[in-house]
């Protein structure tokens, strides 16, 4: 079993930090990212947004505790054994799992300002065509909807960003000393200064530094020509026939250049929706710098 954990939020840079995590010859990271054991232990999730039940969550999340445990098999001689998976900070039931399992886990959540999480979680699902709704406040209203439709928490986009119930729940069952909070901040202006934290934190050699070369979960593209976004990215008879008719070392170079150049940058989140939606944070935003005993007056502004 793990003894540390990468709790979330999602849209926090928790992708990146895997695989940064994961370079460190001191630790060994589930070669499964996001396995949602404590999440999901037990029944498979059966998510009905669209496209729900494609995605990871319902088919791919590891709810079996013999399989789950199988995940750290190849670990050797490293001191911290972790594994990240983003819906741990939200899902009410898994705290207590965690405590029953592993107790003395050490546990990672990364907080990102709620609304610009919430843009860039739109804007993820919009890049993988599960949004239609072109409007971000129009999606935004949707969102009790489609809860009670027993959508993915992946839509929850304001939900989500209410983090001071997620804290509550963990330190209902754990010390504030188990449980190291980042700030999205922290991670994006140091990002040395963080890790080597985090590697103290781990207690793993805090002077080892990752390649952090390589870029992770970008949401910040939209896609030009959705057919063709199709042609490349899903399973058919046109690129089947090219796979037959081209070499890899070909095919892969000519595929790349024509997926980015049917790139194109995002709409931005307008100022004047921003402040319409700090409001609606700003009680939660108030009790959290309590809890974590940071300043946030800046998420207010």
């Amino acid at each position: 079993m793990p003894n540390f954990l990468v709790l979330g939020a999602p849209k926090a840079g928790t992708t990146a930090l895997y695989h940064y995590l994961n370079q460190h010859p001191e630790i060994y990271m589930s070669p499964v990212k996001e396995p949602n054991f404590f999440a999901f232990e037990g029944k498979q999730p059966d998510f009905c947004g669209p496209r729900d039940n494609l995605a990871w969550t319902n088919t791919s999340s590891i709810v079996n505790l013999e399989a789950y445990q199988a995940l750290f098999d190849g670990r050797k001689n490293e001191k911290a054994i972790g594994e990240a998976s983003t819906l741990y900070l939200y899902i009410p039931e898994t705290p207590e799992r965690i405590h029953r399992y592993i107790p003395d886990a050490k546990l990672i959540a990364i907080l990102r300002h709620p609304v610009d999480r919430a843009f860039s979680n739109y804007l993820h699902l919009r890049r993988d065509r599960r949004e239609w709704i072109a409007d971000f406040e129009l999606a935004i209203n949707e969102e009790n909807k489609r809860i009670s439709q027993h959508w993915s928490p992946a839509w929850y986009y304001l939900n989500i960003g209410l983090y001071t119930p997620q804290i509550k729940r963990y330190l209902a069952f754990f010390p504030r000393s188990q449980l190291k909070i980042y700030l999205y901040e922290d991670w994006k202006e140091s990002p040395q200064k963080f890790l080597q934290d985090l590697f103290t934190f781990l207690e793993v050699d805090c002077r080892f530094v990752p390649d952090m070369s390589a870029k992770h979960n970008q949401t910040n593209v939209v896609w030009k020509n959705i057919a063709l976004y199709d042609l490349l990215t899903t399973n058919n008879p046109i690129k089947n026939f090219f796979k037959f008719l081209m070499p890899r070392k070909i095919r892969q170079p000519m595929a790349a250049k024509i997926y980015r150049k049917n790139m194109e940058k995002p709409p931005q989140l307008s100022p004047q929706l921003r402040q319409k939606l700090i409001p609606l944070f700003e009680q939660d935003i108030c009790q959290l710098q309590e809890i974590i005993d940071r300043d946030l007056s800046h998420w207010l502004e």
